[in-house]
């Protein structure tokens, strides 16, 4: 009963704490946001009290503005489709060809002429699956194939028609709307998946259903999950050229996911997806609608990005910039989080259930793997089935790592700045792996070794979240260029105290974390 009442004061004394924390932080970025209103850039009139809104990020800028056409675009689409499934009873192959047919029809609005580019190079890694997948050499041909044209669509920028002669260069007056070498970077991935199920298909690799289904509540239940889906592997002739380029150009993932394998989409596409019925369908719409008046109010109230954006950060005192460093985090969260559910709800209406992005809030991880678990878990799952566990998985986590993280520098983009946080993020998570392996071994058998373990949980968790702060200033606010300007700034004198006190806020927001899955437990 001390121990339950000890508890509960704790957790008092923490909700106190952060909501003191919260009023203050956002007192100061409203203060700070008026004070350089004058000096950001990427900031637009906006609607709401005849403040300005910040669309300094161009991703959520292009997405934003274009969000009334998409939504006409998903509607059309949704229609043609699902009345043409329940008209002509259309299953797979007749889904296959459909989606194919709208979805070239999107890309030709996106790319113009440039279609031609993808087909070209899906086409051949569709021969290079087919022709090598007996070779001992496969994998490596698969991915060398893949990893090269990722590089050079972007050393090339997508290519100018006129690098293949002057009859060719008046296409280049016909490129669309969208650069395609940019969404081309989630077409990598699902010709990659497609190469590696058809080879583990080809190869008769078993899956263990009955097994599978004793530990699933979801296929116990009588639905399939999607690692299910994923690791079951289909019929031979299901790896069709046409399923194949419906699933590389399939409309609603098609520009920025979620990623799902080829063996789950194609699945999906035979029986579609039963474990959203359609009121939580249109629940989970309307949180998306509530999540996007939240983004409205973040940025017209607080200009964080464009603080990062406009390379102001340096001039600000050291609790200033913590400021626009968090600020720019839970920004880019919740803008991943509105891109990504807006096109995964999409397929939903379509009966293709792709895997949640965001599934855990980015104020609620304390540790880095359960944030990147947490952080495009569509693609930490493609990583881990792709990559990580054909390195070797577990047994070669520290090097395995580095090569992950470098490929997910390279695969966002060609910038020194990515490659920098990919390595800093892979330092950060060494100690971390190492630590997470001896308190395997260690037991607390005692009050005072479990409050020990407690305590030194929520000062790791503490460490933790300074170390992912500091990745994603160098990332995404600073650059690797201005490492040593931010560090000379956090070491001054005035710095230390503020870096004590956002640091034991760290400490205290680890324990919050603590009792909230406590608390999810015993629920």
């Amino acid at each position: 009963m001390g121990s339950f009442s000890w508890k509960q004061l704790e957790l008092g004394l923490v909700l106190l704490y952060a909501a003191s924390f919260y009023a203050v932080f956002f007192q100061r970025s409203l203060h700070l946001s008026h004070d350089y209103v004058g000096r950001l850039y990427g900031l637009r009139k906006g609607w709401i009290a005849g403040r300005l809104n910040d669309i300094s990020d161009p991703q959520w800028r292009s997405f934003r503005d274009n969000l009334p056409i998409l939504t006409v675009v998903m509607g059309t689409f949704v229609t043609i489709a699902n009345f043409l499934r329940y008209q002509y009873g259309l299953k797979g192959r007749g889904m296959s060809l459909l989606w194919t047919i709208i979805s070239l029809c999107y890309l030709v609005y996106l790319h113009g002429a440039c279609v031609l580019f993808i087909l070209a190079i899906g086409s051949a890694n569709y021969f290079i699956s087919k022709t090598f997948v007996e070779s001992r050499y496969y994998i490596g041909i698969l991915w060398g194939f893949n990893v090269a044209f990722l590089v050079l669509n972007r050393v090339y920028e997508g290519y100018p028609f006129s690098l293949f002669g002057q009859r060719l260069a008046f296409l280049d007056n016909f490129r669309g709307t969208f650069r395609w070498h940019i969404c081309f970077n989630f077409v990598v991935l699902r010709m990659i998946s497609y190469g590696w199920d058809y080879y583990a298909a080809f190869n008769r690799r078993p899956f263990d259903l009955k097994r599978h289904m004793q530990r699933c509540e979801v296929c116990s239940s009588g639905k399939t999950c999607y690692h299910a889906l994923q690791e079951k592997g289909l019929h031979i002739e299901k790896y069709s050229f046409c399923m194949y380029m419906c699933y590389l150009i399939y409309a609603p993932l098609y520009i920025s996911g979620p990623i799902l394998s080829f063996n789950a989409f194609a699945a999906q596409l035979e029986m579609p997806q039963k474990s959203y019925s359609l009121v939580r369908i249109c629940f989970y719409g309307l949180r998306w609608c509530l999540a996007f008046f939240l983004m409205e109010l973040l940025t017209h109230l607080f200009f964080y990005n464009a603080f990062a954006k406009s390379g102001l950060w340096w001039q600000l005192s050291p609790f200033q910039i913590f400021i626009v460093a968090y600020g720019v985090i839970n920004f880019m969260w919740l803008k991943f989080f509105l891109i990504w559910r807006f096109f995964r709800f999409w397929s939903l209406v379509n009966g293709v259930e792709a895997p949640e992005n965001m599934p855990r809030c980015i104020s609620n991880c304390h540790d880095l793997e359960t944030f990147w678990k947490s952080w495009h878990a569509s693609y930490n799952r493609w990583l881990v089935r792709y990559m990580y566990i054909p390195l070797g998985g577990s047994k070669r986590k520290l090097l395995n790592i580095w090569v992950i993280f470098t490929f997910v520098a390279i695969w966002h983009d060609l910038e020194w700045k990515l490659v920098a946080w990919a390595w800093l993020t892979c330092i950060f998570l060494i100690p971390e792996i190492v630590v997470k392996s001896i308190a395997k071994t260690f037991k607390a058998t005692s009050a005072l070794g479990e409050i020990f373990s407690y305590e030194l949980g929520a000062m790791s968790g503490a460490v933790t979240i300074s170390c992912l702060m500091i990745a994603n200033l160098v990332g995404y606010v600073a650059g690797p260029s201005h490492i040593k300007l931010l560090i000379s700034r956090m070491m001054e004198k005035e710095a230390r105290f503020t870096l004590a006190a956002i640091f034991f806020t760290f400490y205290v927001a680890v324990k919050l974390m603590f009792h909230i899955g406590d608390i999810r437990q015993k629920v």
